[in-house]
């Protein structure tokens, strides 16, 4: 989306103003002497390196703190004029971030891992602000799920029992295998969370979803499923052409699924790993260095977006897809949108359920940089093969601590505090960055990201220990 001048007007006036009401409370105050009182905090404004911004973003409703930042003006409020434009793919959004043309964007959270540690584009990207809980689903063709259907355990209602495993595509698999034919499945972008989480249930149902190389870049080493790459928008329509006979991808596109009669939402993110970070805000490590105070005004306005779109038991949400349902953020059907964004979600046609916590954007502390959640990226890199030689404890969390910056966040929360527009206990200040052991993951494996190591030897399928690829053998101990 590009602002016209009336919106560069409309920016400049603003902070004229602001900087006009600063000047004219401090000459008050001097007037007044020591009578005169606290000069209010949200009249002293950051003094900001670089005021206009371009930042990117994929049309998926995760990006909606961006959208909604720009639209209830705390962008503006923090002095900073920005644009938002829609990128073609995932790799054109950050190599035009690695670039300097976009100066920050709506992330993969394994990108700017990725990046860093310079798996594929090599560069030091970070993050100060986690953009989301949740979010995701996977879909199946409909053939696919008339085949699992028979697998499943189902409700005194007549309607399966949720959450549905992987075991249930086991035999499908099979089948498509004994029929000479290969099963197929569509993910966003190797370093996503959506590989990562796919992977992560396939896994757990037995079925290997395959390894990475450094020579074999493919993911499909010993795989049962074959994974490859689609973009979020073209989901639907590969999947009805029979490209691909399922796929993991964020909303609206596994509801317009259902709304064109064309595949079957099986199972939910939030089902796979309760509450499970999503998206990121990425900008590289030399613009944070460069303009620090806009980095800070940049992190001030989302978390304020973020708060918004959760706030008053998600009170805004019908608005907020009134928003991203229009050309320039998603441009999908209002009512696709909604289908998820309001607290429910559609799996068959007809089964709607309720999931109040699909997409969450603020509670739970959603928006602090965790560096346990980078090092579960980490891990699942590893444990495919992205990652191809071992690596101990420190490692991850060295890692972590180089792309995820609590610091500039908690910051940033700070002066929000200070400025009466959030609340302290919105922010777990006494966090070291790590969250307690998890235990809600589809297979009942406990996630400690201080020991990434241990929890990878947990897993019957997946690298571990000293395991390394060789050719499209598995060796090592």
């Amino acid at each position: 989306m590009t602002a016209n001048k009336d919106d560069t007007w409309k920016c400049v006036s603003r902070r004229g103003a602001l900087a006009l009401m600063t000047g004219t409370l401090a000459a008050g105050a001097a007037a007044l002497g020591p009578f005169a009182g606290a000069t209010p905090a949200r009249a002293e404004m950051l003094d900001v390196e670089k005021d206009e911004l371009k930042f990117g973003f994929i049309k998926l409703t995760d990006m909606a703190p961006l959208a909604i930042a720009y639209e209830k003006h705390f962008f503006e409020d923090e002095g900073l004029y920005v644009t938002l434009e829609p990128q073609a793919n995932w790799k054109v959004l950050l190599d035009r971030v690695i670039t300097g043309e976009l100066d920050g964007a709506h992330m993969l959270a394994g990108q700017p891992l990725a990046a860093t540690i310079g798996f594929g584009t090599k560069a030091h990207i970070i993050t100060p602000f986690s953009m989301d809980l949740n979010g995701n689903g996977i879909t199946v063709s409909n053939e696919v799920w008339a085949m699992m259907k028979p697998h499943l355990q189902m409700g005194a209602d007549g309607r399966p029992v949720h959450p549905i495993k992987a075991d249930a595509l086991k035999p499908v698999i099979k089948s498509f295998k004994d029929q000479g034919k290969p099963f197929n499945m569509g993910m966003v972008f190797p370093v996503s969370t959506h590989n990562y989480e796919l992977r992560y249930w396939l896994a757990a149902g037995g079925i290997n979803p395959g390894y990475y190389s450094t020579t074999d870049i493919s993911g499909q080493i010993q795989a049962d499923a074959l994974l490859s790459v689609t973009p979020p928008p073209q989901m639907p329509s590969t999947l009805e052409a029979g490209t691909i006979s399922g796929y993991c991808v964020g909303e609206p596109w596994n509801q317009q699924a259902v709304f064109k009669g064309i595949g079957v939402p099986v199972i939910t993110d939030y089902e796979i790993w309760k509450n499970n970070p999503e998206k990121v805000f990425g900008i590289t490590a030399e613009f944070a260095e460069k303009y620090p105070n806009t980095t800070l005004a940049l992190t001030k306005a989302l978390i304020r977006a973020a708060r918004w779109l959760d706030e008053n038991d998600n009170a805004n949400r019908a608005e907020a897809v009134e928003i991203l349902s229009r050309s320039e953020y998603v441009g999908a059907d209002a009512e696709v949108i909604a289908n998820s964004m309001t607290g429910t979600f559609e799996y068959e046609k007809g089964d709607k359920r309720d999931v109040p916590d699909f997409n969450v954007f603020y509670r739970y502390y959603a928006t602090y940089p965790y560096y346990s959640d980078a090092v579960w990226y980490l891990t699942q890199m590893r444990r495919w093969g992205q990652i191809a030689q071992p690596r101990d404890d420190a490692w991850y969390a060295d890692t972590a601590a180089k792309v995820y910056r609590p610091d500039i966040y908690l910051k940033a929360a700070k002066m929000l505090v200070e400025e009466g527009l959030v609340k302290d206990d919105e922010f777990p200040w006494e966090s070291d960055g790590y969250r307690a052991p998890q235990t809600e993951f589809i297979d009942n494996v406990t996630y400690d990201g201080r020991k990434p190591n241990d929890y990878l030897k947990s897993f019957p399928i997946g690298l571990k220990g000293e395991q390394t690829i060789d050719g499209t053998d598995v060796v090592g101990g």
